[in-house]
């Protein structure tokens, strides 16, 4: 397989250091790596692999020579390099918002719509965390039997929000405990004119609110799972919460199949043997998903798969994975992958 040279822009946050661990776990053929920050975070060491890599200052200049970008250090950040990026002759997997929604750029995750890879011009979309990991699982289901429908309640971990919010929700617990006044700067949202502490506590905003009265996180997961699976008539509603949780985010998700009287043990079969799911579910042994279970693992987990007492094609399942890999890193590196393969 022919070696490829790799940029990483954001490589000192969360998701960016994943990705420099997914590619060197995976072995990635890689060339080279370099890895771009922003000015501030210029000369840091990063060691990985037995490695230390040396971050440079993000820059037009720094694509050069570069086969595979990938972005994630925000969708400004993006907007500004990543067709630099595509100029100098680089292959740009985005994980922002930046691009996702655009029509002539794919939005992928490899088990549901690899073939949509065939069509990128330069820039590629990794989509929301939440979308990743439910599409992946209701491919297999959507694939036998079709989908008409499908309402998401998420349980979103603050990892999603940064290290800052992974920051504040620790300081916030040792306040609690001592009881002081608790200091919230960070969720539901930085922008926000308020904000919550989210110790012991469930937010129902991810993200700002739209006039229509859904947050832009909710937002995302309705129209992406549309364009990921190709269905602009596909009923899709969601409903997204920030919980105490550090990594893993959760989802109830209602679906219902284009056929009725589906057994949940044919429903079982077919997720037992998707690629990338593992099924967990038996009520007899409390065995169920759960994020404390799924941090540090690539794999999307599905459990408490019932049938709808009301409904005979409708369906309830439990989706949890960990955000930061499948549901950021790890499907950006399985993009790259694809793309070499």
């Amino acid at each position: 397989m022919k070696k490829v040279n790799v940029a990483i822009v954001g490589a000192t946050g969360a998701v960016g250091t994943k990705i420099l661990e997914k590619l060197l776990e995976r072995e990635f053929p890689v060339e080279s790596i370099k890895l771009l920050a922003s000015k501030r975070s210029a000369g840091t060491e990063i060691t990985a692999g037995g490695q230390t890599y040396i971050v440079e200052e993000t820059v037009p200049e720094s694509f050069e020579g570069v086969d595979i970008a990938f972005f994630s250090a925000g969708g400004s950040i993006s907007e500004k390099f990543a067709h630099e990026a595509v100029k100098r002759g680089a292959t740009v997997i985005d994980n922002t918002s930046a691009f996702r929604m655009q029509e002539n750029i794919p939005l992928v995750v490899p088990e549901v719509n690899a073939s949509a890879l065939s069509g990128h011009t330069g820039i590629i979309a990794n989509p929301n965390c939440s979308t990743i990991q439910m599409v992946a699982a209701l491919q297999p289901l959507r694939e036998k039997y079709g989908l008409k429908r499908i309402i998401v309640s998420t349980y979103q971990a603050v990892s999603g929000a940064g290290a800052e919010a992974i920051d504040e929700l620790e300081s916030q617990s040792q306040q609690f405990e001592s009881r002081a006044e608790t200091e919230a700067s960070i969720l539901p949202s930085a922008a926000a004119k308020k904000h919550y502490p989210i110790a012991f506590n469930a937010i129902p905003q991810i993200d700002a609110f739209d006039a229509s009265g859904y947050t832009l996180e909710e937002l995302k997961m309705m129209n992406e799972t549309k364009k990921i699976f190709g269905d602009p008539q596909l009923s899709v509603a969601a409903t997204c919460v920030r919980l105490p949780v550090v990594t893993g985010h959760s989802e109830s998700v209602y679906i219902e199949l284009g056929e009725e009287g589906v057994s949940v043990e044919e429903l079982h079969a077919l997720l037992e043997k998707a690629p990338g799911v593992v099924v967990q579910d038996d009520p007899s042994t409390q065995t169920y998903p759960m994020p404390l279970f799924a941090e540090g693992k690539d794999e999307v987990f599905v459990g408490r798969i019932r049938k709808d007492p009301n409904h005979s094609a409708g369906y309830h399942l439990w989706i949890v994975s960990d955000n930061l890999l499948k549901g950021a890193a790890l499907n950006s590196v399985q993009i790259a992958e694809n793309l070499i393969q």
